[in-house]
């Protein structure tokens, strides 16, 4: 096999490969994460039949670690969408923020509702109120749509049950609940920074008056929305269960309750993520007035079919790590990197760069994660807290820019009615300054934790 310098070149063509099979030529991700994967472990000469072997374990481990997982958290952020739980989720907040604050009150709701809902999907449901609060404000239509985009980026990104953020943590065999518990910390310096953004920058945008239903008439699509607290408890409910289970199973505390406890056995059943979120896919059925069959099949429907392509996507980034993994090249990297001291940053990097080239946060998310897990030990980040700050950073990375090879670009400013050379200065730079303050938080964050 291969080995030295010549891996080093080998892995870098192939993420070079990778990058231009999807941005280029429109390649899917998964034929793009698979071909490569395929291309990288003959060129580096592994016994043929090792490479097939390789690539379908590697496959097959990701879909049983976290695909049930992603399948359930679709699931949740489509019944959530067509049910107005989102619209009551959003009424909610506006109460509390008050109407004087129209910005920091989308912030904040784009924040909560992207963290089961893909951030894409999330804009456009909020865009008639986002609308609707820039006429009733009188606040600028740009002004509302980065403190809407950036909230909604924040935890898209950091926060699981998002599939990015679940898929790294995954890879780098992070503890979920502490990514969570964590990642909510980290995001909350990234989405404020995209607030003041908002407010400076984009108050000086100019973007045309656009037409779009009330708030009002928003809500009145919906024959009955469920309450606050039915709308909030299948995302509130299952972190919460998840974050319980890690601070049971925090050394500390799990010294005072014991192994053999029912607590423990009830919390590290209950706490898992595939049964944390199958109680929020269960508490999903309380949102719609009267359970039907669009409820139970085509509700469902809608997150299973988002959720597979994701799954796929993730199974194949699995590959290529399991690919990556065999070749050793990680321990050669790893012993060269570590005298230039790079330790968090170098995994904000590499995501940054991956995101900023071919679009998708979720690709290098998990691409990323799937390059950097053998180089954790070398980086100083070999521990349980190492591998959940790493997932942070990574994070961080895939903020790192959304310009126009990103789908969520278009979608932000086609609903905002934004011309090109406004959305570069809206939703680029915004998202560029997101992801540099959201790494030195978690930087910040690895000087206490570390």
């Amino acid at each position: 096999m291969v080995g030295g310098p010549a891996l080093v070149v080998i892995l870098m063509v192939a993420i070079v490969l990778m990058i231009v099979m999807i941005s280029k030529f429109k390649f899917h991700p998964f034929m793009a994460l698979f071909t490569v994967a395929l291309l990288m472990g003959l060129v580096a000469r592994m016994p043929m039949v090792e490479v097939v072997n390789t690539i379908a374990t590697g496959f097959g481990n990701t879909c049983r670690s976290i695909g049930i997982v992603i399948l359930f958290g679709t699931i949740i952020g489509a019944m959530l969408e067509q049910s107005g739980a989102a619209v009551t989720m959003a009424d909610s907040i506006l109460k509390v923020v008050g109407p004087k604050r129209p910005a920091l009150a989308i912030s904040i709701i784009g924040w909560i509702v992207s963290i089961p809902v893909f951030c894409d999907s999330g804009f456009v449901i909020l865009s008639s109120l986002n609308k609707s609060l820039s006429k009733r404000s009188g606040v600028k239509m740009a002004t509302m749509a980065i403190a809407l985009s950036t909230g909604l980026y924040a935890t898209h990104t950091l926060v699981p049950p998002t599939p990015g953020p679940i898929a790294a943590a995954a890879n780098l065999h992070a503890d979920l609940g502490s990514v969570i518990m964590f990642g909510i910390i980290a995001s909350i310096p990234a989405a404020l920074a995209g607030y003041l953004y908002a407010i400076t920058v984009g108050s000086k945008l100019e973007v045309e008056d656009i037409e779009g239903p009330t708030f009002e008439e928003l809500r009145a699509k919906y024959p009955q929305l469920p309450t606050p607290k039915k709308a909030f408890a299948p995302l509130v409910v299952p972190l919460i269960l998840i974050a319980f289970n890690s601070v049971i199973n925090f050394p500390t505390v799990l010294e005072v309750v014991g192994k053999e406890s029912a607590l423990y056995s009830f919390s590290n059943f209950i706490g898992q993520p595939i049964t944390a979120l199958f109680v929020g896919v269960i508490l999903c059925f309380f949102l719609p007035p009267k359970i039907t069959e669009e409820v139970t099949s085509k509700w469902i429907g809608w997150g299973v079919k988002e959720g597979a392509t994701i799954i796929m996507i993730t199974a194949a980034g699995g590959s290529l790590g399991a690919i990556i993994a065999a070749t050793k090249v990680g321990d050669y990297i790893g012993a060269t990197l570590a005298q230039y001291e790079l330790g968090i940053f170098l995994p904000f990097i590499i995501s940054a760069a991956l995101k900023t080239a071919q679009g998708s946060s979720t690709v290098a998310l998990i691409a990323t994660s799937t390059i950097v897990y053998p180089l954790l030990g070398a980086l100083g980040l070999g521990s349980p807290m190492g591998a959940v700050l790493t997932t942070l950073a990574i994070g961080c990375g895939a903020m790192v820019v959304s310009h126009a090879n990103d789908s969520y670009f278009w979608v932000v400013t086609q609903f905002s009615n934004m011309k090109l050379n406004t959305a570069y200065k809206a939703q680029t730079f915004a998202t560029l300054v997101e992801g540099v303050v959201g790494i030195a938080g978690v930087w910040a964050l690895s000087l206490i934790m570390l």
